[in-house]
């Protein structure tokens, strides 16, 4: 049975939250107008008031998603002790919005979702979400505890540590390599990024 009893914003809050139901139970591939149109409840033109197309529906819901992850890097940097666990603590943050939230994380790196001439907004808000752990970690060199020189790289390492974690996590391979090493694959999570955090901070102590 249609729907008609949306409002004008209700309507595009219930066309997104849709288009993540079937992207979370069925993938991206299920994804079309029509098809969430039919989730949604409404008719098939009613998804053509608010988004011209598939690509500028699933662009919008990526920047949510970036700014979702976003909020919740920042709320973790705030709640750290120490910069140093600050990037420990983006680092849990981030593989756990994979497990919490994977329809927005499947979504949010698709390459044709990552063009600034396109997708501006989603962009935008990647940087933004980007920005907290380049953040974290120039307060981490002003503290004296890692390399000022290395700043830049630094940021995409932890970067590509957390997204690989996060993507073997939510492929069910790091729970796999987890059960034959002993652990929870959250413990492993937490044990790789603080190994890594003592290798690279020049004054902790040799790890044993």
């Amino acid at each position: 049975m249609k729907r008609t009893s949306y409002h004008h914003g209700a309507l595009r809050d219930a066309l997104l939250a849709a288009c993540l139901r079937l992207i979370e139970t069925e993938g991206l591939a299920a994804v079309s107008l029509r098809r969430v149109a039919r989730e949604a409840g409404v008719s098939t033109a009613a998804p053509y008031h608010h988004f011209p197309d598939r690509a500028a529906l699933l662009a919008t819901l990526s920047t949510q998603g970036f700014q979702l992850l976003g909020e919740q890097l920042a709320a973790a940097r705030a709640d750290a002790a120490t910069p140093m666990a600050a990037l420990t603590a983006l680092a849990d943050t981030y593989v756990r919005f994979s497990r919490e939230q994977p329809a927005y994380f499947r979504l949010m790196f698709r390459p044709e979702l990552s063009q600034p001439d396109k997708h501006p907004d989603a962009m935008a808000a990647g940087d933004a979400a980007f920005a907290v752990l380049a953040d974290a970690i120039a307060e981490c060199v002003r503290a004296g505890t890692l390399p000022t020189d290395k700043a830049d790289t630094l940021a995409v390492m932890f970067w590509g540590l957390g997204h690989g974690l996060a993507s073997l996590w939510l492929d069910g391979q790091l729970e796999k390599r987890a059960g034959q090493f002993g652990a929870t694959a959250s413990d492993l999570v937490d044990d790789v990024m603080r190994t890594f955090a003592a290798l690279i901070e020049p004054s902790a102590p040799p790890l044993t």
